[in-house]
């Protein structure tokens, strides 16, 4: 993946070389500008790292009801996405604020402490979460749970393809854009990713071919997000 150096962290870093050694200890914030941001055919890969980033925040933006700049921030601050999905899965199930939780999880260093205290849903509502946290499970494995309970609950898949699609490897960006890309096209979600895997095509082809642009993945994925919250509601 081939990032562009923000010019503020440029002058930052400047300012930092002027200054004394413990003016170090400020927290290092991480810029997210992506150079590729559109699909060439000479070099199909290269824009795929934006690809999935920005289709990964444009679902959790649509599942969790903010907006996907806070989201992009929060990442350039330094919060890991593990760690938001974890935060806002909690807030959402418990009313607490995702800010103080994520700041909850520096100060504990679990996010098991962090959740014990919380009033979360019976094991059948969140049920892959609540035995993660019970089983202190790590943060991917945490934030694993959370995708994978958001996108069956959002029905972008169901139990045996997102099985199968984890035992293959696929991560949560790919999980999120397979399905994507197989609920506009109709293909298997398993295919498309072994497409992918096996070098015969990219991310960004898929994109092509299923006919979504770059500036319009958000709101196809908010879209996928909203039909099924109201035919859940129905």
């Amino acid at each position: 993946m081939r990032l562009i150096t923000c010019h503020g962290f440029r002058l930052g870093l400047v300012m930092a070389l002027l200054l004394p050694m413990p003016a170090w200890a400020i927290p290092a914030i991480t810029c997210h500008c992506f150079t590729d941001r559109s699909y060439d055919p000479a070099h199909p890969t290269v824009a795929d790292p934006y690809f999935l980033a920005t289709t990964q925040n444009s679902f959790f933006a649509a599942a969790f009801g903010v907006e996907k700049k806070t989201i992009v921030v929060k990442k350039q601050k330094g919060n890991s996405a593990d760690d938001l999905w974890v935060a806002y899965w909690l807030a959402a199930k418990s009313g607490a604020d995702p800010e103080s939780l994520l700041q909850e999880r520096k100060a504990k260093g679990a996010w098991r402490q962090v959740a014990a205290p919380l009033a979360l849903p019976a094991t059948s509502r969140g049920g892959r979460v609540v035995e993660a946290l019970k089983a202190n499970a790590a943060d991917d494995r945490l934030a694993n749970a959370v995708v994978d309970e958001l996108l069956l609950r959002f029905r972008f898949y169901g139990e045996p393809e997102l099985a199968a699609l984890r035992k293959a490897g696929a991560g949560n960006q790919e999980l999120i854009m397979t399905g994507l890309i197989a609920a506009k096209t109709r293909q298997p979600a398993t295919q498309l990713y072994r497409d992918v895997k096996g070098g015969g095509t990219s991310w960004g082809g898929l994109l092509q071919r299923a006919k979504v642009e770059p500036s319009e993945i958000q709101s196809e994925v908010a879209a996928l997000v909203r039909a099924s919250s109201e035919s859940r509601s129905k």
